[in-house]
């Protein structure tokens, strides 16, 4: 079974340490996903369902709402230990305003990027001090994780230029119709919705919901539903004392093992361990965005 050695959390999102055995289905982030190995034998991620080599030269970069998956090789003995981060877009506007364009759907053009030697410096730093320290001060670990950011995306590219660029495509159509959807999943996250209903409820038929959530989102609304339901899972179980039982069934779950099963499915690791491993700097109920 996959562990979590550690994992932090916070303003800036989540950044884990993860030491990977088992695969995960496909699924998607409202972050700035990246991926970096840190130990281990090679690996891969599918994105969009096209294999990206994560090795010790590369990086896997997801943008927000991209559906992705991790491929383990079961072959290899040796578990691949990977640095996972979890960036939350507003965090990167915040510290560093070029970045504003961080939420956006093409924010990263590459799905696998080359490392610079001082992108692997930075990435080691961080994983060493992951592994090893009992606590690291905030204002660390955010220079940390943002130096990493930078080290890993291409620093010579002009980001007002990129910024210019990324105007010219345009973010994904807002409908109201979709955001009337997404209010209800939101508001319905331990329940089963019938997709049918749903679609009625928003004035539309079922292929055309579908197809309209998914140019609005990038996602279907099960994976989107999939996404609210993991990120206040994580809430809960960083910053609440509720059971994990009480959890599960506030989410839909018929019983904890099912939640578990989900849980793990998406992240790799059981809710149990996740609340036993995570470090939280600061408590974050922000609702998902799209």
């Amino acid at each position: 079974m996959s562990s979590a050695i550690k994992i932090y959390q916070g303003r800036f999102g989540r950044v884990a340490l993860l030491d990977m055995d088992a695969p995960l289905v496909q699924h998607a982030h409202h972050h700035c996903h990246l991926l970096i190995k840190a130990a281990g034998p090679d690996t891969f991620f599918s994105v969009h369902d096209e294999l990206q080599p994560l090795t010790g030269d590369t990086a896997v970069l997801i943008n927000p709402w991209e559906p992705h998956a991790y491929r383990h090789i079961e072959r290899v003995e040796q578990r691949t230990v990977i640095l996972a981060m979890y960036i939350e877009p507003d965090w990167l506007t915040t510290i560093h305003h070029p970045l504003v364009s961080g939420g956006h759907p093409r924010f990263f053009p590459q799905s696998c990027v080359r490392l610079s030697s001082h992108a692997k410096k930075r990435a080691e730093e961080l994983a060493m001090e992951m592994w090893w320290a009992d606590s690291v001060a905030a204002e660390r670990l955010e220079g940390l994780i943002f130096e990493l950011m930078l080290s890993v995306i291409d620093p010579s590219r002009s980001w007002h230029e990129l910024a210019r660029q990324m105007e010219l495509s345009g973010r994904r159509p807002s409908d109201p119709r979709i955001r009337k959807a997404i209010a209800y999943l939101r508001e319905n996250t331990g329940a089963e919705p019938d997709m049918n209903r749903l679609a009625e409820h928003c004035g539309l038929s079922r292929a055309h919901f579908f197809a309209l959530f998914h140019r609005c989102t990038g996602v279907t609304p099960n994976v989107y539903l999939n996404v609210l339901r993991m990120e206040t899972a994580i809430n809960d179980l960083s910053a609440s004392a509720h059971s994990l039982t009480d959890i599960s069934y506030s989410l839909g779950f018929s019983a904890p093992a099912h939640f578990s099963r989900f849980f793990r499915q998406n992240l790799g690791i059981t809710p149990s361990e996740y609340r036993r491993v995570v470090q939280l700097y600061e408590a974050d109920s922000k609702q998902v965005q799209i």
